[in-house]
């Protein structure tokens, strides 16, 4: 008990030793059913038993240190047995979105270099026509199936992808591992994030991330305090993200608390699941308390065991009315893939401002700097771009090691030891942080993150198209949707019904990007707004977006934006 946790799996099997017969995961009927698996629970020991089975199976096939293996296995049970037990041999992870297409899985496979994937099997004819057409030798594998022998020149190297430069020591304590396994710098998974421009970022994550973000959450307090042995956390949150991945995931590892998946958000049975799991904890994004209050009110709307919520993005109309209906808090928080726990800020502590997009105010473990487009500081009540990082002798503690095979924007990201989110906030005149807006040209649609650059470039490869700009507007209940303002190509027929065409164009690039990044709307126009160098002028597209919305003149597609597969 005297040397830090160096790994994920030393963290997973300290609890699994101390506290064998607790649930780790619980599998809801629901759940089950949509997974064809069986519903229950899974005690840490039970899973324990097939990391190390599964970590055995990986090793006398040759994998190690320095490489990355592909996860598409969505929320199942499956992801923590391959996770868990790569992660015990030094093998970073990379979690795959089971809605990416063909051109993005393509870009990932590629630029992560994976040299395995693990998928589904109704995800393998995809995968594999991906890994074909780069002529790629990745192998794509089912969960149960065993991992194949790697190439001598492949095993074992730890070159290639190493995690750059040394990683501040985590501060959870636990038992020791053998001097040579992971290490806190060993890079534990890389989490792809949506950039304003170009193709999406590799987010290098390490295991000091990892477990600073667990022990994070585990000893925030206030109302979002974690009692140990006793927490049960549903969430609807993808593992291919940071918040399911890291705060979820290694709370509840580090708290010995019960971990309850499901495939996604299905707002009908949401109070059934939450009820029969006997959740203490729910994770959500801001779209979700926008539909649950517009359901009737029920007598039983407060018959849960719920103490808190943990998220970001609640409409501030709503937020006081869903507390005062359903009798949880729904705690604010702030946090980026890049900056992890190492400069979360979280409202868990009253005033929490309810109503006005408060995030609380940092921490004594964080900095913060609000600042104008010159880089000075603002005063109070005056809306800035938010600078973070992590307070004391190391700027960077908890925060990820960077963006793979980027080190330009890495650098570009940083001034000095701060971190420049791109977020603009405002501070109150009592110090509380409150969100308002995304700087950077992200359309945030229920909660993912999308590059419009990505969908302008899908978009524009369509023979129908000449140019295409891509801008978000606002949504009732999903925060933004995508528009897609379109200039049709001379040889495009003339004749054409527009909806007919527009629908016709969403449909295609369904077949090219996942079904949330697809225009939601589409309107024809002559011409777009370019600069002297033919580039879009981002601002002038934010006004002609609105004008159009507000003249009527953009055509509804958001039935095709289906999950799951085209429409």
């Amino acid at each position: 008990m005297t040397q830090a946790m160096q790994s994920v799996y030393d963290a997973f099997k300290t609890t699994a030793n101390r506290y064998p017969d607790k649930p780790f995961v619980q599998v809801l009927p629901e759940t089950a059913e949509k997974y064809r698996t069986r519903a229950g629970s899974h005690t840490y020991a039970q899973v324990l038993a097939q990391v190390d089975a599964q970590r055995q199976a990986y090793s006398l096939a040759g994998y190690g240190p320095g490489l990355r293996v592909g996860l598409l296995l969505e929320n199942r049970l499956d992801f923590f047995q391959h996770w868990f037990a790569l992660n015990a041999l030094g093998v970073s992870v990379v979690p795959i979105n089971a809605d990416l297409r063909l051109a993005e899985l393509q870009y990932l496979i590629a630029h992560s270099e994976v040299c395995l994937i693990v998928a589904i099997a109704s995800h393998h004819a995809l995968l594999n026509e991906a890994c074909g057409m780069l002529n790629s030798p990745v192998t794509v594998i089912l969960p149960d199936a065993a991992p194949p022998a790697l190439p001598a020149s492949q095993a074992g190297t730890a070159a290639a992808h190493a995690a750059p430069g040394p990683v501040s020591a985590s501060l959870v304590p636990a038992e020791p591992t053998e001097p040579t396994g992971p290490t806190r710098a060993t890079e534990c998974a890389l989490l792809y994030t949506s950039g304003t421009t170009g193709k999406p970022k590799g987010c290098m994550l390490s295991n000091q991330y990892f477990l600073h973000a667990g022990a994070w959450y585990v000893g925030t307090g206030g109302l979002a305090t974690i009692r140990h042995g006793e927490e049960r956390m549903l969430t609807p949150l993808p593992l291919v993200h940071m918040n399911a991945m890291a705060y979820s995931v290694m709370a509840m590892v580090l708290s010995a608390g019960c971990l309850i998946l499901l495939d996604r958000f299905h707002p009908r049975s949401w109070w059934a699941s939450v009820r029969e799991s006997g959740a203490t904890i729910v994770h959500y994004l801001g779209v979700m308390p926008a539909i649950l209050s517009k359901m009737p009110a029920d007598p039983a709307d407060r018959a849960h065991a719920v103490r808190f919520g943990f998220g970001a993005g609640v409409d501030k109309k709503l937020h006081a009315e869903f507390e005062a209906r359903f009798g949880f808090p729904l705690l604010e928080a702030w946090a980026m893939t890049e900056t992890g726990a190492g400069a979360v800020i979280m409202a868990n502590h009253e005033p929490r401002y309810a109503g006005t997009s408060c995030i609380g105010r940092e921490g004594g473990d964080v900095r913060v700097r609000i600042v104008d487009d010159t880089g000075a500081d603002v005063a109070a009540g005056v809306a800035g771009e938010l600078w973070v990082c992590h307070a004391g002798g190391d700027p960077a503690f908890g925060f990820f090691s960077g963006y793979l095979k980027d080190e330009a924007a890495t650098r570009d990201a940083h001034h000095g030891p701060w971190f420049m989110t791109g977020d603009i906030v405002s501070r109150n005149a009592d110090g509380y942080l409150q969100f308002v807006d995304r700087k950077k040209n992200v359309i945030r649609r229920s909660g993912e993150n999308i590059a419009a650059v990505e969908v302008e470039g899908a978009l524009g490869r369509h023979p129908a198209v000449q140019a295409v700009s891509v801008v978000a507007v606002p949504d009732a209940l999903r925060g933004d949707e995508v528009l897609a303002c379109i200039v049709l190509s001379p040889q495009a027929p003339g004749d054409a019904n527009p909806e007919t065409t527009a629908r016709e164009l969403v449909q295609w690039s369904l077949s090219q990007l996942a079904y949330y990044k697809v225009p939601g709307y589409v309107s024809f126009v002559s011409q777009l707004p370019l600069t002297a160098t033919n580039k879009i002028q981002r601002g002038e597209m934010k006004t002609l977006a609105l004008q159009i919305m507000q003249g009527g003149r953009a055509i509804n597609t958001c039935d095709l934006k289906k999950p799951g597969g085209m429409a």
